[in-house]
């Protein structure tokens, strides 16, 4: 049978009859052999970067009713397009050193994983939110300033929080003028009414306990904050830290 061809002809190929046979057998043999099962794809989040032989980073005390003797956090930033308009320090690696050993394996493991995911770059915010979120079951503790903490680890992440807020990675809500001032006449008005009724229970300020509390003594804690920075002014519980109000 005749074959009209109205392209031009860039190449040929002979077929042989045993060549038509051989395809034949190959067809046959790809549809009995069974395809073979699909492997997960890994998707690498940031490329690799090499520790550079300096690293500038912050080291924070944890003292903790929990623990005999302090916890010692360094945690290391890489700095990116260092010298220019878009210079950036990202976590690079954390550190944990203290004079207890108790909790050596834990410490250890926990700053080796939370290095792996800084190096893996991206978003690392999350590891403050997985942090803070792990509770102990005996109970938590409240540290200076009279700030509640859930668990030792709980800790370990305000930290890293505090850190990133430092190098510009995780950013605070900014707190209006209007609301500064009201918390700052709140605060006011609150001490001068307990200063008045010490005065004439005949009760002096330094004999109401010994700690150091940034905010009035018998504040309640707040359930936003989680700082023990709630009073009771007008028949409504106020927050002096963060502003929080039941009365909205």
């Amino acid at each position: 049978m005749a074959i009209k061809i109205d392209k031009k002809i860039t190449g040929y190929n002979v077929v042989k009859p045993e060549d038509k046979v051989a395809d034949a057998a190959g067809s046959a043999t790809k549809q009995a052999t069974p395809a073979a099962p699909k492997q997960a794809e890994v998707i690498q989040m940031h490329e690799s970067v090499e520790r550079p032989e300096t690293l500038v980073g912050s080291t924070f005390k944890i003292k903790s009713p929990l623990f005999e003797h302090a916890l010692y956090v360094t945690i290391n930033d890489i700095v990116l397009n260092a010298g220019t308009k878009y210079e950036q320090r990202r976590p690079f690696e954390i550190f944990i050193n203290s004079k207890n050993m108790d909790h050596f394996q834990w410490i250890v493991a926990l700053t080796r994983l939370m290095s792996a995911v800084f190096r893996k770059g991206g978003d690392v915010t999350f590891v403050v939110e997985e942090l803070k979120a792990v509770f102990d079951p005996r109970g938590g503790y409240f540290k200076a300033g009279g700030v509640y903490m859930s668990s030792i680890v709980a800790e370990i992440g305000s930290v890293v929080e505090q850190h990133m807020k430092n190098i510009g990675l995780i950013h605070d809500p900014e707190m209006d003028e209007a609301t500064r001032k009201l918390i700052a006449e709140k605060r006011a008005a609150y001490e001068a009414l307990d200063s008045k009724k010490n005065s004439d229970a005949g009760v002096s300020a330094e004999s109401t306990g010994t700690e150091t509390l940034t905010f009035p003594a018998g504040s309640m804690m707040c359930d936003k904050c989680n700082t023990k920075a709630l009073v009771l002014m007008d028949n409504c519980q106020t927050c002096l830290n963060c502003g929080y109000s039941k009365c909205g």
